[in-house]
């Protein structure tokens, strides 16, 4: 065997989020985005002791189970890995994965089952199109990346995860800038102008928010963009539309110059009775009746907060913070991008919250001043959001020095938690109840939500 051999293969496991493994002539073979009982064809991309890297080349021969994708789209487009998998089964491989990561860790815990999302299709409230080419210097596309390829755009018209809404949006737009002769922004030769299309609609009050991203090397017909626009027969409401400009080389949403063109700088959405205010830059989980399910179970979780001071860190724009803030004593958060905390301040006023506070900055940073917060004094409660890639070590020993009685980490990566949890356990902690929620029907990924007691000694 050698590097750049084919070899074909049966997935016998997958780890999370799309690590499958088969065995092969004693080795042990991983290859990603292959399901679980399909037999395929990979490429060795690297060999080690026992161990082999591989790249997908072709499924030979689905697995059992498998169905018809749902989207045109499937198998070209980089996203929904899971959807040739029936939904029940998609949640038992998720609840499956995550026992494994948590018991690597401990088995004395409380699994309990695995929360669905309330829709399986047309459930994202939030996507980030790219505009580019799909073959090049092939006609303008807008969408996704195509699967395992970093400049091809795929035109995903048909997505399955967003409603028709934000169909009709990416194809009225494309229309618009074909017919106009719009160039993309190339990243190799940083030339261009279009370079993304955020679209966020809420789920309950069907609010729509529009942000064109550009270079600034080009102009955009302001009238012309927001009638072309209004005049779409949508199923909600337009209610802002902005232009952001940057010249960044990331390739990343981000503004330099940010300018609402029409409506307000936000839309609102509801969560559980509370309503709060989204703005462009805003963080805010992608599925919003899957957000409810998930914050019932962080309120669960948590059980009585009658007079209890409640830390939030990595809050975005309050949402659990006020769900989990009736008859608290307190709830202060921290959260790094300031928008997000003005916009969770604007919704503690909103929801005519008295005992909210949140403030901007790294935790690392600001966890040290929580208890010179007016009415704060030492947590009872503190929840954790982190990022994908966990706490910060310097920042988790802070915050763990705290010694609250609960712990509450939710985590959409277990990877990170598990790599987490050992400091808490070192620290007189015992993970109580462990529980899976899916947000992300049709992918490997869901969140996890842990409740953590301190043992008395």
């Amino acid at each position: 065997m050698k590097k750049g051999d084919i070899i074909e293969i049966t997935i016998e496991d997958v780890l999370f989020p799309n690590k499958a493994i088969a065995s092969y002539e004693g080795y042990t073979v991983i290859v990603k985005n292959a399901l679980l009982g399909q037999t395929i064809q990979a490429k060795i991309s690297k060999i080690k002791k026992q161990e082999i890297e591989a790249k997908l080349v072709e499924v030979v021969k689905s697995a059992d189970y498998e169905k018809q994708p749902v989207c045109s789209h499937f198998g070209i487009c980089g996203g929904c890995l899971y959807q040739t998998i029936p939904y029940e089964k998609q949640l038992n491989l998720k609840q499956n994965q995550v026992t494994k990561i948590i018991d690597g860790v401990t088995t004395d815990y409380e699994m309990l089952p695995i929360v669905k999302s309330p829709k399986e299709l047309n459930y994202r409230n939030k996507m980030e199109f790219s505009f580019g080419d799909a073959v090049k210097g092939g006609p303008l596309t807008l969408g996704l990346h195509q699967k395992n390829r970093f400049y091809e755009i795929v035109t995903v018209d048909n997505c399955q995860i967003v409603d028709e809404d934000f169909r009709l949006i990416l194809t009225e737009i494309l229309q618009y800038f074909l017919e106009n002769n719009a160039t993309f922004y190339h990243k190799m030769s940083k030339e261009g102008f279009l370079r993304y299309l955020v679209v966020r609609k809420c789920a309950k009050t069907e609010d729509i928010l529009i942000n064109l991203v550009t270079s600034s090397q080009g102009t955009l017909n302001e009238t012309e963009f927001i009638n072309m626009l209004n005049s779409l027969n949508l199923s909600g409401t337009i209610r802002c539309i902005a232009h952001s400009i940057t010249d960044s080389i990331a390739d990343v949403v981000k503004a330099e110059q940010f300018k609402i063109l029409y409506g307000e700088d936000k839309i609102e959405e509801e969560i559980l009775g509370l309503k709060f205010n989204i703005s462009a830059f805003s963080f805010f989980q992608t599925n919003s009746l899957g957000a409810e399910k998930l914050y019932s179970v962080v309120r669960d979780f948590i059980g009585d907060t009658k007079d209890k001071v409640i830390y939030d860190l990595y809050s975005g724009t309050g949402t659990i913070g006020q769900i989990v803030s009736t008859n608290a004593k307190k709830v202060i958060g921290i959260e790094i991008i300031e928008e997000a905390v003005v916009k969770a301040n604007e919704n503690v006023k909103l929801n005519n919250i008295q005992n909210c506070t949140f403030i901007a900055g790294d935790v690392l940073e600001k966890v040290d001043e929580l208890t010179n917060i007016d009415g704060a004094n030492k947590p009872d409660i503190i929840i954790l959001d982190p990022p994908r890639e966990g706490i910060h070590p310097k920042a988790l020993k802070k915050i763990i020095d705290y010694k609250p009685k609960t712990f509450i980490y939710i985590s959409c990566k277990p990877t990170s938690l598990s790599k987490d949890l050992p400091e808490f356990l070192s620290e007189g902690y015992k993970v109580e109840k462990v529980r899976c929620v899916d947000m992300f029907p049709m992918t490997p990924h869901c969140e996890v939500v842990t409740l953590l007691q301190r043992i008395e000694r």
